[in-house]
Protein backbone atom coordinates (compact mmCIF):
# COMPACT_ATOMS: atom_id res chain seq x y z
CA UNK A 1 0.00 0.00 0.00
CA UNK A 2 1.30 3.42 -0.94
CA UNK A 3 2.34 5.41 2.13
CA UNK A 4 0.10 8.27 0.98
CA UNK A 5 -2.91 5.95 0.74
CA UNK A 6 -4.72 7.00 3.93
CA UNK A 7 -4.41 10.66 2.93
CA UNK A 8 -5.61 9.92 -0.60
CA UNK A 9 -8.60 8.05 0.82
CA UNK A 10 -9.54 10.94 3.13
CA UNK A 11 -9.18 13.63 0.47
CA UNK A 12 -11.15 11.50 -2.01
CA UNK A 13 -13.96 11.17 0.52
CA UNK A 14 -14.06 14.98 0.79
CA UNK A 15 -14.27 15.27 -2.99
CA UNK A 16 -17.07 12.71 -3.05
CA UNK A 17 -18.98 14.66 -0.39
CA UNK A 18 -18.70 17.80 -2.50
CA UNK A 19 -19.83 15.93 -5.62
CA UNK A 20 -22.77 14.38 -3.78
CA UNK A 21 -23.86 17.84 -2.69
CA UNK A 22 -23.48 19.26 -6.22
CA UNK A 23 -25.36 16.39 -7.85
CA UNK A 24 -28.10 16.46 -5.19
CA UNK A 25 -27.40 12.77 -4.76
CA UNK A 26 -29.76 11.01 -2.39
CA UNK A 27 -27.67 9.72 0.47
CA UNK A 28 -28.10 8.77 4.11
CA UNK A 29 -24.83 10.60 4.85
CA UNK A 30 -25.72 13.45 7.18
CA UNK A 31 -22.56 15.28 6.10
CA UNK A 32 -24.35 16.41 2.93
CA UNK A 33 -27.01 18.07 5.06
CA UNK A 34 -24.33 19.58 7.29
CA UNK A 35 -22.57 20.96 4.21
CA UNK A 36 -25.80 22.50 2.99
CA UNK A 37 -26.27 24.19 6.38
CA UNK A 38 -22.66 25.45 6.34
CA UNK A 39 -23.18 26.94 2.89
CA UNK A 40 -26.36 28.69 4.03
CA UNK A 41 -24.52 30.09 7.07
CA UNK A 42 -21.51 31.20 5.00
CA UNK A 43 -23.77 32.96 2.52
CA UNK A 44 -25.64 34.83 5.26
CA UNK A 45 -22.37 35.79 7.00
CA UNK A 46 -20.53 37.17 3.96
CA UNK A 47 -22.36 39.25 1.34
CA UNK A 48 -19.83 38.27 -1.36
CA UNK A 49 -20.37 34.54 -0.80
CA UNK A 50 -23.53 34.19 -2.86
CA UNK A 51 -25.20 30.81 -3.22
CA UNK A 52 -24.13 30.67 -6.89
CA UNK A 53 -20.48 31.32 -6.04
CA UNK A 54 -20.52 28.85 -3.15
CA UNK A 55 -22.09 26.16 -5.33
CA UNK A 56 -19.48 26.83 -8.02
CA UNK A 57 -16.69 26.54 -5.44
CA UNK A 58 -18.01 23.23 -4.09
CA UNK A 59 -18.51 21.82 -7.59
CA UNK A 60 -14.99 22.83 -8.62
CA UNK A 61 -13.42 21.18 -5.58
CA UNK A 62 -15.58 18.10 -6.11
CA UNK A 63 -14.27 17.76 -9.65
CA UNK A 64 -10.70 18.35 -8.47
CA UNK A 65 -10.56 16.01 -5.48
CA UNK A 66 -10.85 12.71 -7.31
CA UNK A 67 -8.76 9.70 -6.37
CA UNK A 68 -6.89 9.89 -9.67
CA UNK A 69 -6.05 13.61 -9.36
CA UNK A 70 -5.01 13.30 -5.71
CA UNK A 71 -2.83 10.24 -6.39
CA UNK A 72 -1.01 11.93 -9.27
CA UNK A 73 -0.43 14.98 -7.09
CA UNK A 74 0.76 13.32 -3.88
CA UNK A 75 2.73 10.43 -5.35
CA UNK A 76 5.16 12.97 -6.79
CA UNK A 77 6.37 13.59 -3.22
CA UNK A 78 7.69 11.34 -0.45
CA UNK A 79 5.33 10.65 2.44
CA UNK A 80 6.48 11.85 5.84
CA UNK A 81 5.43 12.37 9.44
CA UNK A 82 6.89 15.26 11.35
CA UNK A 83 6.65 16.80 14.79
CA UNK A 84 6.82 20.28 13.26
CA UNK A 85 3.92 22.72 13.32
CA UNK A 86 2.69 24.66 10.32
CA UNK A 87 1.13 28.06 10.82
CA UNK A 88 -1.39 29.24 8.23
CA UNK A 89 -2.63 32.81 7.88
CA UNK A 90 -5.48 32.55 5.39
CA UNK A 91 -7.23 35.07 3.19
CA UNK A 92 -11.01 35.27 2.83
CA UNK A 93 -11.51 36.83 -0.58
CA UNK A 94 -13.19 33.74 -2.07
CA UNK A 95 -14.71 30.63 -0.47
CA UNK A 96 -12.25 27.95 0.73
CA UNK A 97 -9.29 29.91 -0.63
CA UNK A 98 -7.05 28.33 2.04
CA UNK A 99 -8.13 24.72 1.51
CA UNK A 100 -5.16 23.78 -0.69
CA UNK A 101 -2.73 24.90 2.02
CA UNK A 102 -4.56 22.82 4.63
CA UNK A 103 -4.52 19.75 2.40
CA UNK A 104 -0.81 20.26 1.67
CA UNK A 105 -0.04 20.55 5.38
CA UNK A 106 -1.93 17.38 6.24
CA UNK A 107 -0.37 15.47 3.35
CA UNK A 108 3.07 16.55 4.58
CA UNK A 109 2.45 15.26 8.11
CA UNK A 110 2.31 18.59 9.97
CA UNK A 111 0.22 19.70 12.88
CA UNK A 112 -1.51 22.86 11.74
CA UNK A 113 -2.52 26.07 13.48
CA UNK A 114 -4.89 28.13 11.35
CA UNK A 115 -5.77 31.78 11.56
CA UNK A 116 -8.76 32.10 9.26
CA UNK A 117 -10.12 35.29 7.83
CA UNK A 118 -13.34 36.42 9.48
CA UNK A 119 -14.76 36.54 5.95
CA UNK A 120 -14.39 32.78 5.50
CA UNK A 121 -14.59 31.08 8.89
CA UNK A 122 -17.45 28.63 8.39
CA UNK A 123 -16.69 26.36 5.44
CA UNK A 124 -13.09 25.52 6.31
CA UNK A 125 -13.86 24.45 9.90
CA UNK A 126 -16.60 22.27 8.41
CA UNK A 127 -14.09 20.67 6.05
CA UNK A 128 -11.62 20.11 8.91
CA UNK A 129 -14.36 18.44 10.97
CA UNK A 130 -15.15 16.12 8.07
CA UNK A 131 -11.52 15.23 7.42
CA UNK A 132 -10.92 14.62 11.13
CA UNK A 133 -13.86 12.23 11.16
CA UNK A 134 -12.44 10.44 8.12
CA UNK A 135 -8.87 10.30 9.43
CA UNK A 136 -9.09 10.12 13.22
CA UNK A 137 -5.43 11.01 13.92
CA UNK A 138 -6.01 14.43 12.33
CA UNK A 139 -8.57 15.36 14.97
CA UNK A 140 -5.92 16.73 17.32
CA UNK A 141 -3.54 17.98 14.62
CA UNK A 142 -5.56 20.96 13.39
CA UNK A 143 -6.43 23.99 15.51
CA UNK A 144 -8.00 27.35 14.72
CA UNK A 145 -7.06 30.59 16.47
CA UNK A 146 -8.61 34.05 16.48
CA UNK A 147 -5.41 35.68 17.68
CA UNK A 148 -1.81 35.60 16.52
CA UNK A 149 -0.12 32.35 15.64
CA UNK A 150 1.86 31.19 18.66
CA UNK A 151 3.60 27.90 17.91
CA UNK A 152 4.98 27.26 14.45
CA UNK A 153 8.08 25.93 12.70
CA UNK A 154 7.01 27.02 9.23
CA UNK A 155 4.43 29.52 8.02
CA UNK A 156 2.36 30.21 4.95
CA UNK A 157 0.75 33.65 5.09
CA UNK A 158 -1.58 35.01 2.44
CA UNK A 159 -2.59 38.64 2.21
CA UNK A 160 -2.10 41.79 0.18
CA UNK A 161 1.11 43.37 -1.02
CA UNK A 162 0.80 45.78 1.92
CA UNK A 163 0.38 43.09 4.60
CA UNK A 164 3.24 41.10 3.05
CA UNK A 165 5.76 43.53 4.54
CA UNK A 166 4.39 42.84 8.02
CA UNK A 167 4.38 39.08 7.42
CA UNK A 168 7.95 39.10 6.11
CA UNK A 169 9.11 40.86 9.27
CA UNK A 170 7.03 38.90 11.77
CA UNK A 171 7.98 35.49 10.34
CA UNK A 172 11.56 36.34 9.37
CA UNK A 173 13.10 33.77 11.72
CA UNK A 174 11.27 30.71 10.36
CA UNK A 175 10.94 29.22 6.86
CA UNK A 176 7.95 30.91 5.28
CA UNK A 177 5.93 31.60 2.16
CA UNK A 178 4.35 35.04 2.01
CA UNK A 179 1.83 35.59 -0.75
CA UNK A 180 1.05 39.02 -2.13
CA UNK A 181 -1.61 40.52 -4.37
CA UNK A 182 -1.77 38.85 -7.77
CA UNK A 183 -4.22 38.95 -10.64
CA UNK A 184 -5.33 37.15 -13.75
CA UNK A 185 -4.57 38.63 -17.16
CA UNK A 186 -6.24 37.96 -20.51
CA UNK A 187 -4.54 38.55 -23.86
CA UNK A 188 -6.87 39.07 -26.83
CA UNK A 189 -6.12 39.57 -30.51
CA UNK A 190 -9.65 40.22 -31.82
CA UNK A 191 -10.12 36.80 -33.43
CA UNK A 192 -11.82 35.23 -30.40
CA UNK A 193 -15.10 33.41 -31.00
CA UNK A 194 -18.24 34.30 -29.11
CA UNK A 195 -17.85 31.04 -27.18
CA UNK A 196 -14.34 32.03 -26.12
CA UNK A 197 -15.51 35.47 -25.05
CA UNK A 198 -18.35 33.89 -23.06
CA UNK A 199 -15.78 31.71 -21.27
CA UNK A 200 -13.60 34.79 -20.64
CA UNK A 201 -16.59 36.45 -18.98
CA UNK A 202 -16.60 33.64 -16.40
CA UNK A 203 -12.92 34.34 -15.72
CA UNK A 204 -13.84 37.98 -15.11
CA UNK A 205 -17.13 37.62 -13.25
CA UNK A 206 -16.79 34.56 -10.99
CA UNK A 207 -16.43 35.57 -7.31
CA UNK A 208 -17.11 39.18 -8.39
CA UNK A 209 -13.52 39.36 -9.63
CA UNK A 210 -12.19 39.06 -6.06
CA UNK A 211 -9.96 36.02 -6.64
CA UNK A 212 -6.25 36.21 -7.34
CA UNK A 213 -7.01 34.15 -10.47
CA UNK A 214 -9.81 36.49 -11.58
CA UNK A 215 -9.07 38.35 -14.81
CA UNK A 216 -8.75 42.01 -13.86
CA UNK A 217 -6.68 43.22 -16.81
CA UNK A 218 -7.06 42.80 -20.57
CA UNK A 219 -4.27 43.25 -23.10
CA UNK A 220 -5.87 44.07 -26.44
CA UNK A 221 -4.55 45.22 -29.84
CA UNK A 222 -4.78 48.90 -30.71
CA UNK A 223 -8.23 49.71 -32.06
CA UNK A 224 -9.84 46.69 -30.39
CA UNK A 225 -13.65 46.64 -30.63
CA UNK A 226 -15.21 45.82 -27.24
CA UNK A 227 -18.74 45.35 -28.61
CA UNK A 228 -18.52 41.56 -28.89
CA UNK A 229 -17.18 41.29 -25.36
CA UNK A 230 -19.96 43.51 -24.03
CA UNK A 231 -22.44 41.28 -25.84
CA UNK A 232 -21.01 38.22 -24.09
CA UNK A 233 -21.09 40.00 -20.72
CA UNK A 234 -24.80 40.80 -21.07
CA UNK A 235 -25.62 37.40 -19.55
CA UNK A 236 -24.34 38.74 -16.21
CA UNK A 237 -26.44 41.92 -16.15
CA UNK A 238 -28.17 40.77 -12.94
CA UNK A 239 -24.91 41.49 -11.09
CA UNK A 240 -26.03 45.07 -10.61
CA UNK A 241 -28.82 43.86 -8.33
CA UNK A 242 -26.27 42.66 -5.78
CA UNK A 243 -26.17 45.57 -3.33
CA UNK A 244 -22.48 45.47 -2.43
CA UNK A 245 -21.45 45.10 -6.07
CA UNK A 246 -23.78 47.91 -7.15
CA UNK A 247 -22.40 50.20 -4.45
CA UNK A 248 -18.86 49.59 -5.72
CA UNK A 249 -19.96 50.14 -9.31
CA UNK A 250 -21.69 53.44 -8.50
CA UNK A 251 -18.84 54.70 -6.33
CA UNK A 252 -16.04 53.87 -8.76
CA UNK A 253 -17.97 55.22 -11.72
CA UNK A 254 -18.62 58.49 -9.88
CA UNK A 255 -14.93 58.84 -9.00
CA UNK A 256 -13.87 58.23 -12.60
CA UNK A 257 -16.43 60.66 -14.00
CA UNK A 258 -15.38 63.40 -11.56
CA UNK A 259 -11.79 62.85 -12.70
CA UNK A 260 -13.00 62.99 -16.32
CA UNK A 261 -11.55 59.55 -17.03
CA UNK A 262 -12.81 57.93 -20.23
CA UNK A 263 -14.73 54.71 -19.61
CA UNK A 264 -16.37 51.95 -21.58
CA UNK A 265 -19.35 50.67 -19.62
CA UNK A 266 -22.69 48.94 -20.00
CA UNK A 267 -24.55 49.70 -16.78
CA UNK A 268 -22.96 46.98 -14.64
CA UNK A 269 -19.27 46.74 -15.52
CA UNK A 270 -16.64 49.24 -16.65
CA UNK A 271 -13.51 48.99 -18.77
CA UNK A 272 -10.86 51.57 -17.98
CA UNK A 273 -7.59 52.06 -19.85
CA UNK A 274 -5.00 51.61 -17.12
CA UNK A 275 -1.67 49.75 -17.01
CA UNK A 276 -2.30 48.64 -13.42
CA UNK A 277 -3.07 44.91 -13.34
CA UNK A 278 -5.18 45.19 -10.17
CA UNK A 279 -8.58 46.75 -10.75
CA UNK A 280 -11.39 47.66 -8.33
CA UNK A 281 -14.68 45.77 -8.10
CA UNK A 282 -16.98 46.26 -11.11
CA UNK A 283 -14.09 47.51 -13.25
CA UNK A 284 -11.60 45.80 -15.55
CA UNK A 285 -8.42 47.56 -16.65
CA UNK A 286 -7.06 47.23 -20.15
CA UNK A 287 -3.95 48.19 -22.08
CA UNK A 288 -3.24 48.13 -25.80
CA UNK A 289 -0.36 46.64 -27.76
CA UNK A 290 1.07 46.75 -31.27
CA UNK A 291 2.53 43.25 -31.53
CA UNK A 292 2.53 40.03 -29.52
CA UNK A 293 6.25 40.37 -28.67
CA UNK A 294 5.36 43.54 -26.77
CA UNK A 295 2.80 41.53 -24.78
CA UNK A 296 5.25 38.74 -23.97
CA UNK A 297 7.79 41.24 -22.69
CA UNK A 298 5.18 43.02 -20.57
CA UNK A 299 4.03 39.77 -18.98
CA UNK A 300 7.61 38.72 -18.26
CA UNK A 301 8.32 42.04 -16.53
CA UNK A 302 5.21 41.72 -14.38
CA UNK A 303 5.47 38.05 -13.40
CA UNK A 304 5.46 38.90 -9.70
CA UNK A 305 1.99 40.43 -10.07
CA UNK A 306 0.42 37.78 -12.32
CA UNK A 307 -1.21 34.59 -11.09
CA UNK A 308 -2.35 33.27 -14.47
CA UNK A 309 -2.75 34.26 -18.12
CA UNK A 310 -5.62 33.25 -20.41
CA UNK A 311 -5.44 33.56 -24.17
CA UNK A 312 -5.94 31.76 -27.47
CA UNK A 313 -3.08 33.62 -29.14
CA UNK A 314 -0.29 33.38 -26.56
CA UNK A 315 1.80 30.29 -25.94
CA UNK A 316 1.78 28.56 -22.53
CA UNK A 317 -1.45 30.24 -21.44
CA UNK A 318 -4.71 28.84 -20.09
CA UNK A 319 -7.79 28.39 -22.23
CA UNK A 320 -10.60 30.87 -21.64
CA UNK A 321 -12.88 29.85 -18.80
CA UNK A 322 -10.18 27.98 -16.85
CA UNK A 323 -8.76 30.56 -14.44
CA UNK A 324 -11.02 29.42 -11.60
CA UNK A 325 -10.42 25.73 -12.29
CA UNK A 326 -6.87 25.24 -10.98
CA UNK A 327 -5.32 21.78 -10.75
CA UNK A 328 -3.84 20.54 -7.49
CA UNK A 329 -0.40 21.25 -8.98
CA UNK A 330 -1.26 24.87 -9.84
CA UNK A 331 0.38 26.38 -6.77
CA UNK A 332 -0.38 29.93 -5.71
CA UNK A 333 2.34 32.40 -6.72
CA UNK A 334 3.98 29.48 -8.62
CA UNK A 335 5.67 28.31 -5.40
CA UNK A 336 5.50 24.54 -4.83
CA UNK A 337 3.87 24.32 -1.40
CA UNK A 338 4.57 20.62 -0.97
CA UNK A 339 8.25 21.02 -1.81
CA UNK A 340 8.49 23.85 0.73
CA UNK A 341 6.88 21.75 3.45
CA UNK A 342 9.01 18.68 2.75
CA UNK A 343 12.30 20.57 2.58
CA UNK A 344 14.58 19.61 5.45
Amino acid sequence: MNSHQNTITAFTALGQLFSDYTNKKATSNTWVEKLDNAIISASSRNKWFTKDNLDFCIKTWGNTLTESNISVWLNTYPAQQTSERLGLVLAGNIPLVGLHDVLSGLASGYSIEIKSSSNDNILLPFVVDFLSETQIEWKHKIHFTDGKLEKFDRVIATGSTNTARYFEYYFKNVPHIVRKTRNGVAVLDGSETQEELAALCMDIIHYFGLGCRSVSHLMVPEGYDFNELFLALYEYRELIHHNAYANNYDYNKAVYLMQEIALLENGFIMFKKDKNLNSPIACVHYSTYKDIEEVEKSIELQQEQIQCVVSSCLKNSLAFGHTQLPKLTDYADHVDTMAFLLKK
